[in-house]
Formats: C-alpha cells, sequence, structure tokens
C-alpha cells in the first residue's frame, strides 16, 4: 500500500476518537492560557505584526508509572496539569493494555481529568486477553485544550517488540493532529521513536517523518522521545526542516538525574521559540519538555 493510501486507511478512527472524546475539551482553559491564546502581553508582540502564543509539552508519561514503578495516573494527570500546556504530546500511552496500568484506557482518563480533547494513535493493536475484553492498545497520544480539525495516524517503520525476530516494516503510531488555536490552524506531531543502539531504524524513521511533514503546509511542531540524542547522526535530516527548540536544555531521562535529553519539541522555521524549560517531576521516568512557542497568525 503506498503512503497515500496507507494516510486514508487511518483517517476513519482519527475522526471517530476525536468525535467521541470532543465534550472533554468543552470547559474554558485557565485564565493564565486564555491569556496566552489571546495573544496578550509582551511575547505576543512581533515586526511581522500579532503572533499566536500557544505553550506546547512533550512527556514520555511511562504507561502511568512514576520513576517508581509505582502506576498512579492521578500522579500523572496533575505532573501535566502543572504544565499548563495547551497541547501536550504523550508517549507510552497504555489503553487497556494490561496490569501493569490496571487495563485502564489512560487517553481518555487523563482527557477527562485534565478536561482536553484526546486523540489516540495506537502504535500495536492486540486481541483482548478475555473473550469478552477490549482490545488491548499502546501508542502516542495528543491532549489539546483548543479545537482538533483533523487527526491522523501515520504509518513510519518500525521494529516490533510484540513479535520474535521483528524486522523493519511500516506500523502506524506516529499521530498527527491539526489544531485551531485562536483562528491560525498548526499541525503538531507526536512520535517515540526505537531505543534500541542499532540507529537504523531510528534514520528510516526520521525519513518516513519528514515525508509526511513535506505534505502540510503551515506551521508545523513535532514531540516525542526520540531514544537519541539531537545531535545524533541518525536524526541529522530532521534539522532544517525542523530546529531543536531547546539546542541548549536540560537533560530529561531518567527523570531522577537525568544524563540525556532525548524527549524534544522540534518547530518548523516560522515558529518562534519564546522561552523552554523541563520539569523536575519524577511522576514518570522522563521528564516533561515545556515550549512556549508564537505563531503567525494564518487563518484558512
Amino acid at each position: 500500500m503506498d503512503r497515500k493510501n496507507r494516510r486514508l486507511a487511518h483517517r476513519a478512527p482519527a475522526i471517530a476518537v476525536l468525535a467521541a472524546t470532543a465534550v472533554l475539551g468543552a470547559m474554558s482553559p485557565p485564565a493564565d492560557a486564555a491569556g496566552r491564546a489571546a495573544g496578550t502581553g509582551p511575547a505576543a508582540a512581533s515586526p511581522h505584526g500579532p503572533r499566536v502564543p500557544l505553550r506546547v509539552a512533550t512527556y514520555n508519561i511511562h504507561a502511568g508509572a512514576g520513576q517508581d514503578n509505582v502506576f498512579d495516573l492521578e500522579r500523572t494527570a496533575a505532573a501535566i496539569r502543572d504544565l499548563d500546556a495547551d497541547v501536550i504530546g504523550l508517549q507510552e500511552v497504555d489503553v487497556h493494555w494490561g496490569a501493569r496500568s490496571d487495563y485502564t484506557d489512560e487517553a481518555r482518563e487523563l482527557a477527562g481529568r485534565l478536561h482536553m480533547r484526546v486523540f489516540f494513535a495506537p502504535i500495536y493493536d492486540l486481541p483482548a486477553d478475555t473473550a469478552d475484553g477490549p482490545r488491548r492498545q499502546y501508542g502516542v497520544a495528543v491532549l489539546s485544550r483548543f479545537p482538533v480539525r483533523d487527526a491522523q495516524n501515520h504509518e513510519i517503520t518500525r521494529l516490533s517488540t510484540q513479535t520474535p525476530d521483528p524486522v523493519p516494516a511500516p506500523a502506524p503510531g506516529f499521530a498527527e493532529v491539526t489544531v485551531k488555536a485562536r483562528g491560525t490552524l498548526v499541525h503538531v506531531y507526536a512520535t517515540h521513536l526505537d531505543y534500541r543502539a542499532d540507529p537504523s531504524v531510528r534514520r528510516a524513521q526520521a525519513d518516513d517523518m519528514l515525508a509526511v511533514l513535506a505534505e502540510d503546509r503551515g506551521p508545523k511542531i513535532l514531540l516525542g522521545d526520540f531514544n537519541a540524542e539531537p545531535d545524533a547522526p541518525e536524526l541529522a535530516r530532521l534539522w532544517g526542516p525542523l530546529r531543536d527548540s531547546a539546542p541548549d536544555g536540560g537533560k530529561t531521562y531518567p527523570a531522577v538525574g537525568p544524563v540525556k535529553r532525548i524527549d524534544v519539541v522540534a518547530v518548523s522555521p516560522d515558529v518562534t521559540v519564546a522561552r523552554t524549560h523541563e520539569s523536575a517531576t519524577a511522576a514518570s521516568d522522563h521528564r516533561p519538555v515545556v515550549a512556549d512557542l508564537l505563531l503567525r497568525r494564518h487563518r484558512r
């Protein structure tokens, strides 16, 4: 199946998930978030005209377990709430996956607790453990305070962790949502790249992601656990079409005493980065990264 047809194949489930969860986003954002979204304050000023502020974050939630390996989804929700982000890309999200997360639908649970819209993009979609149970899924998700106009679960190259002797092959789990922030449309992508020492799969994943991004116009934001430092050779092709929002940012993994910066917010050249920071929470084994961005006002 060519990539265009694969894209269409994953579009219908995406819209269905959003329709089922849109009610979760009906509440108004907090006052400070509303102020950012309205474009108030000095950060919104630009010689090119007014900019649209958007706070984004990326967070590998470790299936709801902290650095202590204790499952506590309320602790995860509290850590995300403290980021005060408008859009968050999540990795390692369980949906009825197994005992480690009490078979919880973490995507919907977090959206409900945080009063946000959600799109879940499974990497794995497996039969239930019992005859009458829901399917077991694991993947990435995007939470949004703002309306989501479209969502897709794209395929990129993957090396499965669920089959013996896997070989690299296209598989889903590269999420894209088109968010409308105060009339400005922005493409937001959530990704989780391969963790193994061999960089060849990550190199293929970088190429695959760039091919998806090339089909979209307007501002673009890539949120992810790259499982490699941004200056790793296999990621080199990303930089040009995108740029690292925090080239001097702090380490993100592990959460306690981090030694590597593998959690990244990357943006297209037309997006201005106002500031970034990491949150020193131990609600996962990764630290989240937050970026305050300014978008050129663009309506479609």
